[in-house]
């Protein structure tokens, strides 16, 4: 009988163990997506662009996780620098996806005062308890290529430095061809957002499905 109720006992708490170990894992998690038109569905139809793709791609693989897109059309490293502290507060999200710096390249901004803004963000973040992907962009070949590899290599640099997943280049796949281009060259056709969510999920889900 002694031996009985220790056994009882041993796996009544063996069951408690696993129990707390999958409503942790099974908790729905809140995404943050800061980013600039390229997440912010700008010329496309709305639900096309990749973070709609995302909110598909949860529900077919059952991963319980509501998305925020807080996207602005035009948005640079500064903007979402100086709109982070608003949006933790207000969204409280267990992950937050940074996509930003493409807009302050454009402008041909220093690259260091991109990277400063980016790593505020990355801090904001994870002082505010939440996991941190951040995204990378290509700058066109036009800028001069010190500027474009410097630009690059900022994003490299703060997920190395921060211990941050990075996806490397959200655009990969996508910039090689033309004709997924709205007629400003600059932003993709619905088209290529597939390939954007392929170039972004593999960085995304391991953060999504861990504690």
């Amino acid at each position: 009988m002694v031996m009985f109720n220790k056994v009882y006992s041993f796996l009544a708490v063996l069951l408690l163990s696993f129990s707390a170990a999958t409503n942790a894992y099974s908790a729905s998690k809140t995404v943050l997506v800061v980013g600039d038109s390229l997440s912010a569905e700008y010329g496309i139809a709305r639900g096309t662009g990749w973070v709609a793709l995302l909110e598909q791609r949860l529900k077919e693989q059952k991963l319980a996780a509501t998305v925020v897109n807080a996207s602005v059309s035009g948005e640079t490293t500064s903007g979402g620098r100086t709109r982070m502290p608003a949006l933790l507060s207000k969204h409280k999200p267990d992950v937050v996806v940074i996509e930003l710096g493409a807009n302050d390249g454009l402008r041909g901004l220093p690259v260091p005062a991109a990277e400063s803004n980016l790593r505020a963000m990355i801090d904001a973040s994870r002082k505010a308890g939440a996991r941190v992907l951040l995204v990378g962009m290509r700058m066109p070949p036009q800028y001069g290529r010190d500027y474009t590899d410097r630009f690059f290599a900022m994003y490299g640099t703060l997920s190395k430095e921060t211990k941050v997943p990075l996806a490397p280049f959200m655009l990969d796949g996508v910039a090689q061809k033309p004709e997924w281009f709205q007629a400003d060259r600059l932003h993709p056709l619905a088209e290529a957002h597939p390939t954007i969510l392929g170039n972004i999920w593999p960085h995304l889900q391991p953060i999504l499905k861990s504690k």
